[in-house]
């Protein structure tokens, strides 16, 4: 399974929606960078991502987006081969 990586806030509903499904999903490690606590990440994530908003995805080098991307994602049968490495 590709590694998961989520730049996320201590306070943000969509962030713990999207945790939730990625664990429906069989993922047992999401690697959390607090933008709310380091602000060279924040940069980071706008440069990387073109946003600013939280949730941004990452599974594996993909991009995903934020919490509506995900669940549209996984709505349309693309989540699960994306975290089977395929």
């Amino acid at each position: 399974m590709p590694s998961v990586k989520m730049y996320t806030t201590a306070v943000c509903p969509y962030c713990q929606r999207a945790k939730q499904l990625l664990k429906a999903r069989g993922v047992e490690q999401i690697e959390e960078i607090r933008i709310d606590l380091d602000a060279q990440a924040r940069d980071h994530m706008m440069q990387v991502t073109g946003r600013r908003t939280v949730p941004q995805i990452f599974i594996g080098e993909t991009h995903v987006g934020g919490c509506d991307d995900l669940v549209a994602l996984d709505g349309r049968g693309g989540l699960t081969p994306l975290l089977q490495g395929a």
